[in-house]
């Protein structure tokens, strides 16, 4: 359906793709593995007309294709849904669906009643039951994910190019969005599928092609392979994840939340958090999960002064803050890197060094005046203590990829030097070396005191770096477990589920 041969990229210093040669067949799904940078998401930005300036060729049904933009693409039969989300925040759902090819009506205007009927169907095939009109920037990450699905999915494309697809969205969703892509292989589509959780790329996916460095190392029949084969593959060496060792003993508090809740904004009657109660003690990591919907993001959003709690008191060190704000929340020892890293984390356009140094602004003036060489230094001791792979401080980070992207995020907190580091989602879209990183990092962060707040949609991640976990449903906290040798992934999801079964049939 499409191939690629011979294809080369170039960035400034930088070469992405080198002499890439690959295929798409229609009917089954095609794994495009690698580590972060490798060049995954700028070869599929080349299949999709996002970028235009490279060496060699691609060929669409056999023919020789060369597009101008993604609308050629699109036009020809090729979407693709991009890791990062690429909604317009202040448009509605449906707009955002029919972006660039509103149906008009007969007097010229837009078809509104076409695109809400259109929408809807597409909503429900993916059982989201939003109103089309909701403006997007309303919706959670995981929500918006879905969007973006729906989007591709009104295109009726011939390829499907998949990046990231499950990042945000939780095991209900992943299991709607499977079902989605057996029909498109039912109908002859091919699909590229890029993830970095590899369960899903062998229960979903029958080829693979791995690059590494920019550089096509292998393809093959996914039946062939194994876990362990694909990670060495993708990185030219063993990668083992360091598990918790479960021994650690606590004995000083440095967070203790009593008795929390949060209105629900859109439905007075009902609370976004509802009487949350738990302690951190100096050097844990307790980790949060939760389907999606639970309130993990409200809790830390509240945590960190974001959304404000109507009752409850929230302790530090043994002080009771009045948290209202960010501002208030960093004075008091908090630092929070959030869910979506390019839209709340990072400013995209500006250098490492500038990122890194936002939050400690009064650290780098010189006689009233940002110093630049003050800023490098911070910036340089981070990109060694966290091996954050640039060129230079002066590297645009929108250049960077995710996992050295999520790095400058990390090292913008802690730079602030927190009491409190909350993690939301600190591993989304990043490949297992990077994670593997991300994981030690963390616990280097406890074993030297820090008190750590990680949620996570990935139980093997949860396992990976806590010391106890708290499962969350509508709000509310259900089970609190001490994680110990013997504690497995489904005894935490049944935590989960079967309390909000409960919860359901209560209210039946």
């Amino acid at each position: 359906m499409l191939a690629v041969e011979k294809i080369s990229k170039n960035f400034v210093g930088v070469k992405a793709l080198e002499d890439v040669s690959l295929e798409l067949p229609g009917g089954i799904v095609t794994a495009i593995i690698g580590e972060n940078g490798a060049g995954k998401s700028t070869l599929m930005k080349i299949l999709s007309g996002v970028y235009t300036d490279y060496e060699g060729t691609v060929f669409y049904q056999g023919e020789p294709v060369k597009f101008q933009n993604t609308k050629d693409a699109q036009e020809l039969g090729i979407c693709i849904i991009h890791q990062e989300l690429n909604l317009i925040p202040h448009l509605s759902i449906r707009e955002n669906i029919f972006l660039g090819r509103e149906p008009l009506n007969s007097f010229g205007f837009l078809d509104l009643p076409k695109m809400r009927k259109e929408s809807k169907k597409l909503l429900h095939r993916l059982k989201l039951d939003l109103d089309p009109s909701t403006p997007v920037y309303r919706l959670k990450v995981g929500e918006q994910q879905l969007v973006e699905i729906a989007k591709a999915l009104s295109l009726d494309s011939q390829v499907i190019i998949m990046d990231e697809p499950t990042s945000a969205i939780s095991d209900t969703e992943v299991e709607i969005l499977f079902e989605i892509i057996d029909n498109l292989k039912k109908e002859g589509k091919a699909i590229a599928y890029i993830s970095h959780k590899l369960g899903e790329l062998f229960r979903i996916a029958e080829r693979y092609v791995v690059l590494r460095d920019g550089i096509m190392i292998e393809a093959g029949e996914m039946q062939e392979m194994t876990e362990d084969l694909i990670i060495q593959k993708m990185v030219g060496r063993e990668i083992e994840i360091h598990r918790n060792q479960y021994k650690k003993t606590f004995q000083e508090k440095v967070l203790d939340v009593r008795n929390v809740s949060v209105k629900n904004s859109k439905l007075p009657n009902k609370l976004l958090l509802n009487n949350i109660s738990f302690e951190l003690s100096k050097g844990e990591v307790l980790g949060i999960f939760g389907l999606m919907g639970a309130g993990r993001t409200e809790l830390m959003e509240t945590l960190f002064g974001v959304r404000t709690h109507e009752e409850g008191e929230i302790y530090i060190n043994g002080q009771k803050h009045h948290i209202n704000s960010p501002m208030e929340a960093m004075k008091a020892g908090l630092a929070f890197v959030p869910e979506d890293r390019k839209l709340d984390g990072l400013v995209l356009g500006m250098d490492i060094s500038n990122n890194i140094s936002l939050t400690v602004v009064n650290r780098i003036l010189s006689s009233g005046f940002l110093s630049s060489s003050k800023e490098k230094v911070l910036a340089e001791k981070y990109m060694i203590e966290l091996n954050i792979k640039a060129s230079s401080s002066r590297q645009t980070v929108e250049k960077l990829s995710g996992g050295n992207q999520q790095k400058v995020v990390l090292a913008k907190w802690l730079a602030t030097g927190p009491k409190i580091l909350l993690l939301d989602e600190p591993t989304r879209g990043i490949d297992i070396n990077a994670k593997n990183e991300i994981y030690k990092l963390i616990k280097k962060l406890a074993s030297e005191g820090l008190g750590l707040i990680v949620v996570s949609s990935e139980l093997p991640e949860i396992l990976a770096v806590s010391d106890r976990v708290m499962t969350m449903a509508e709000g509310r906290i259900l089970k609190i477990i001490t994680i110990n040798k013997d504690t497995s992934e489904d005894e935490i999801l049944k935590a989960a589920m079967l309390e909000i079964g409960k919860t359901n049939n209560k209210t039946k």
